[in-house]
């Protein structure tokens, strides 16, 4: 083989090389440019989502029975003031609900026990348990169906005769600050309650401009 056959060769390799070499190069240095900008900018979107769509901010406070006690029954105070129907709450080991309930143009004693469930809304669901109303022999049912009929409620407290259950749709409970609230969890062995609250931005004068 001549010398200018072996050195054209030789060209022809080194060339081969060089534009491998800087193929290599220019890859790696896309790639790293990806690395580098793309989950930035992945970021930035999410964050803009994040501020466009959040409105409000959630808190969970936790409570116990004596200091809700208080709050239900000034609630009831309010409620029945003027009215003839005179009956309260008391939280210990279950959900104690008493007083007089009318029936037949007269007043009897009114005592029922019921066993709180958190429902995944943050409502609740009182089951009864026991249920009396003075000397009075009558099903569990009928009473619950007096307590519907007669005894002033919350518009959001429903009696279930049926199922001899009350629903406190707390969600729906409307408060002058526009707050929301739900229950997050009821022990009451353990005296460990814990409600959630909503809190809009508006209510707190923050705007979508405010927190951009």
């Amino acid at each position: 083989m001549s010398t200018r056959k072996v050195k054209r060769k030789g060209e022809k390799q080194w060339r081969r090389l060089f534009y491998s070499l800087l193929f290599i190069n220019i890859a790696v240095i896309i790639v790293l440019a990806l690395l580098i900008f793309w989950p930035v900018q992945d970021i930035a979107e999410q964050m803009e989502y994040e501020q466009v769509e959040q409105e409000s901010s959630e808190f969970v406070v936790r409570t116990t029975k004596q200091n809700l006690n208080e709050l239900v029954n000034a609630y009831l105070e309010q409620l029945l003031e003027g009215s003839r129907h005179h009956y309260m709450i008391e939280l210990d080991q279950d959900v104690h609900l008493m007083g007089e309930l009318p029936v037949f143009s007269t007043t009897v004693p009114l005592s029922v026990h019921l066993e709180p469930f958190v429902q995944e809304n943050g409502d609740i669901i009182l089951k009864q348990r026991s249920i009396s109303i003075g000397l009075l022999a009558l099903p569990n049912q009928k009473i619950m169906e007096y307590m519907g009929k007669y005894l002033e409620m919350p518009e959001w407290v429903s009696i279930n005769a049926e199922d001899e259950e009350i629903y406190v749709a707390v969600t729906q409970i409307e408060m002058q600050s526009n707050f929301k609230v739900a229950v997050e969890h009821i022990d009451l062995e353990a005296n460990n309650l814990a409600f959630r609250f909503e809190v809009p931005f508006e209510t707190l004068g923050i705007n979508q401009m405010d927190a951009e």
